[in-house]
């Protein structure tokens, strides 16, 4: 079958293309922006890119059309106008996913606002390691893997389960086609302001995935998280394995000790010790969910610990693209206030004291363009030494927002005016951490050459 993508660069429909390719059959796609780490992985798969959305594609004549949830209707769009006026066949990510991948798998779904990539990834590696050869689908590139989806020769298919909506056709969660055995409820706060109202809407829809868990399946929930123990009162039909409660509790997983170096303990018994590379206590919250949730398909909890001792996370997530005089440049994918909060804090952890941070970043996503959580950029940013914020694209006015963080806050009109304030600023020992759920302008590079050049 020939599949043509519409939006296949986004992090989802880039890993649909490549299992569906892994699959047998023959995919192109378009997309209007194009960008590591996808665009290279569709690039070496052999799959053909084409930029933007014109209705001249229709000469491809797939035998389907898969709608990215990027596409909407009207005129910036007119491919997808071309297929709608044909009468020509069309679905959605996630339901091609469900009728052609998922289904007859043991799909373990990991949801939640924060932490989703990152915790599907060391389930998949998890798994991976005790000997399941499972399939996956990561919003990201873990690099235990070097790809961001595979079919696996296993019956197990690991999932990063997003509860952003499906498309324009229709506007349930994307999580909600995957039918998962196990499902992950990690965290959950209130994001896509752009599609949910509130925090309850997101709640509805996390107990419209609830349901679809079948008796003989587990649901592995954060027990530190108000809004989820409102989901389960919802009705629940399911085992539930809780993790992360901050003293014992009976049946419950939970971590003793540091972040890099901690016992896992089911209510006051030691069942495992984690020592690995990673940072955070966010990372430790995501350990003690892949652990249980690995546990559901009968790898143990000292089998977790010895998969994650090798476990190398994921690309974008506190990556380290370079070092000039002293100066070090990361990337992290970190977004929401509560992401970039969480980022700024693990890094802080790991250096020196009188080391500085220069937190860059770009309200990107569409919850954060709208201004939605403007007021909680001062939090986010307050455990860095300075912050730099992109102007470019924001409706309001971002100076305005880190007031309260006086003079340590600098905005830029655009990247390049973003890059000047920094090599300006930047001195050796520095660690400058760019976030964004982009590509940032290919600030990261355009930092490093400043810096040499300097």
């Amino acid at each position: 079958m020939h599949i043509h993508i519409l939006g296949i660069c986004g992090t989802f429909m880039g890993g649909l293309a490549a299992l569906a390719r892994e699959a047998g059959h023959k995919v192109t796609g378009c997309d209007a922006n194009v960008y590591p780490p996808m665009s290279d992985q569709l690039e070496a798969l052999g799959i053909e890119l084409i930029s933007g959305f014109g209705a001249d594609q229709l000469s491809l004549k797939p035998d389907l059309f898969v709608i990215g949830n990027v596409v909407t209707r009207g005129e910036k769009f007119p491919l997808m106008e071309a297929i709608l006026d044909a009468g020509l066949p069309y679905t959605s990510g996630p339901q091609f996913l469900a009728e052609h991948v998922l289904q007859g798998r043991h799909v373990l779904a990991v949801a939640g606002t924060h932490g989703k990539t990152s915790t599907t990834s060391m389930l998949a590696w998890i798994l991976e390691h005790a000997g399941l050869k499972p399939g996956f689908l990561v919003g990201g590139v873990p690099q235990n893997f070097g790809v961001s989806a595979r079919l696996g020769e296993g019956s197990s298919f690991v999932i990063e389960a997003d509860e952003y909506d499906t498309a324009f056709f229709d506007k349930r969660s994307k999580f909600v086609h995957y039918r998962p055995r196990t499902a992950v409820l990690n965290n959950l706060e209130f994001d896509h302001a752009d599609i949910f109202a509130d925090l309850a809407a997101i709640e509805t829809q996390f107990h419209h995935l609830v349901r679809t868990v079948p008796a003989s399946g587990r649901i592995v929930v954060n027990a530190r998280e108000e809004g989820l123990q409102r989901v389960l009162s919802r009705g629940c039909w399911s085992d539930v394995q809780r993790f992360g409660a901050r003293k014992e509790e009976s049946g419950t997983l939970r971590a003793r000790g540091e972040p890099q170096a901690f016992d896992v303990l089911r209510g006051s018994l030691k069942v495992a010790r984690v020592e690995w590379s990673l940072y955070g206590e966010h990372n430790q919250l995501n350990a003690l969910a892949a652990i249980a949730a690995a546990e559901h398909v009968g790898v143990t909890p000292e089998q977790s610990a010895a998969a994650l001792a090798e476990f190398k996370n994921v690309r974008r997530r506190m990556e380290l693209r370079g070092e000039v005089a002293g100066i070090k440049v990361y990337d992290d994918f970190a977004h929401h206030p509560t992401a970039i909060r969480t980022t700024v804090n693990g890094l802080r952890r790991r250096i020196a004291p009188a080391e500085r941070i220069l937190a860059i970043f770009e309200p990107r996503s569409n919850t954060m363009k709208l201004g939605a959580m403007k007021a909680q950029l001062p939090w986010a940013l307050e455990e860095a030494d300075l912050s730099f914020c992109n102007q470019l694209g924001l409706d309001w006015d971002a100076k305005e927002a880190l007031a309260p963080l006086g003079a340590q806050a600098h905005v830029g009109a655009d990247v390049d005016a973003l890059v000047a304030a920094v090599v300006k600023l930047a001195k050796p020992g520095d660690h400058l951490l760019c976030m964004s759920n982009g590509g940032f302008g290919g600030i990261h590079d355009k930092l490093l050459a400043a810096l040499a050049k300097r």
